[in-house]
Parts: structure tokens; sequence; C-alpha cells
């Protein structure tokens, strides 16, 4: 059986999701939640089929937090549901690993579309003309590994080296080493630059 995960702190919303997803999903076991912290203690509970997330929660503000679910949950499925609907938000959340994007503005009959094609391992997402830049700073941030986005998201939070090496339980020599990776995926010379290139994850939302 099926187990999704609905992450919106607006209820009529999520009562529209869990109305799409019965049909889409007859069966599933639905469970809501209004907060990021409610989001990542689900999936830290168990395997979620899909994880239902809107950009803007009283505890993430943007691509955080889709970023941070991605580096901690690699594998779990999360589709962006969104009242920001212009071909850039769609295109950035598909850089960052979103599974799909389903518009707020979207009928029943749409959300069940795409429901059915994301629960099929498929990506759905409305057609939006081009696509983000290869060398795009979405891009870059994209293809950090799980554990130098982690460290990335740490630097934005203004944390220590120390204290994010506490987080991940791992030495300040390791995370000293890993920042030098980001710094050169992201085409930045130091904290200050990265801190800065990570404003792509929360901004022009």
């Amino acid at each position: 059986m099926d187990r999704i995960v609905i992450a919106d702190d607006h209820p009529l919303f999520r009562a529209a999701l869990a109305t799409a997803l019965a049909r889409a999903a007859p069966g599933a076991a639905i469970e809501e939640t209004d907060s990021l912290a409610g989001a990542r203690a689900a999936l830290a509970a168990g395997a979620v089929d899909l994880l239902l997330l809107d950009l803007k929660l009283s505890d993430s503000e943007g691509f955080a937090g889709l970023a941070s679910i991605r580096a901690d949950f690699p594998t779990a499925p999360v589709a962006i549901v969104s009242a920001s609907e212009d071909a850039g938000t769609i295109r950035r959340a598909l850089a960052f690993g979103a599974a799909g994007f389903i518009p707020k503005s979207a009928t029943l009959s749409a959300m069940i579309e795409a429901l059915e094609a994301i629960l099929a391992g498929d990506i759905w997402a409305p057609t939006v003309s081009g696509e983000a830049p290869a060398g795009s700073m979405e891009a870059r941030i994209a293809n950090l590994t799980p554990s130098q986005l982690k460290i990335l998201i740490g630097l934005q939070q203004g944390r220590l080296n120390k204290q994010i090496a506490f987080d991940l339980g791992v030495t300040e020599a390791t995370i000293k080493a890993h920042l030098t990776g980001v710094f050169r995926k992201l085409g930045v010379q130091n904290r200050t630059q990265a801190v800065i290139a990570a404003q792509a994850l929360t901004t022009d939302l």
C-alpha cells in the first residue's frame, strides 16, 4: 500500500490533494502535516512513496526545504505543490530534484493526472519553454552530492564548521575537505561567495 505525505499549511488545499489522491491512488495511506518538520518526521518514520511539499511553509523558505529533504532522504520522491507557477519556479523545482510540480490552480482532473504520472515514476510538470541554463547556479547546486548539499545549507544558516560537523556526525577536517568540493562545483572561491550562491534556494518566489 502506498504511503503518501501531504505537507501544506492550508487545510483546504490538503483536503483537495487528499481527494485527488483518493482517485489517483485508491487505498493509499495518506498523512497530512502543515510543516517541514512534520514532513521530515514522517520520512524518518518509514518509507514514503511520495511527499507532496508546498514551497512556502511556516518553517521553510523557498527551495531550502526541498533541498534539505533531497539531501537527507535522497530516495524519497518529492513533488512540489505551489501557488508560484511561473516557468522559472517550475524549472528550479525540477533542477533541485523534484519528481514533479503541481500548480495549486490545477483542476481536480489535472491533479489526478499529475499524481498518477508521478506515482508511476514519471516526472510531471506544466509545459514550460526552455530549460535552466546548464551553467546556472540552480544547476550547480543540483550537482552537489547529498553531503555537500547539507554543508551548503549549513553555511546558509550561518553555522560554523564545527557545528556542521556535529550535525553530520563527522570531523571538522571532513567538513573542510567537503567545502573544497562545494566551492569548486559552485564556481566560488570562499565561504561568503558560497552563502551568496545558496540564495538561489530561497529567492524569487
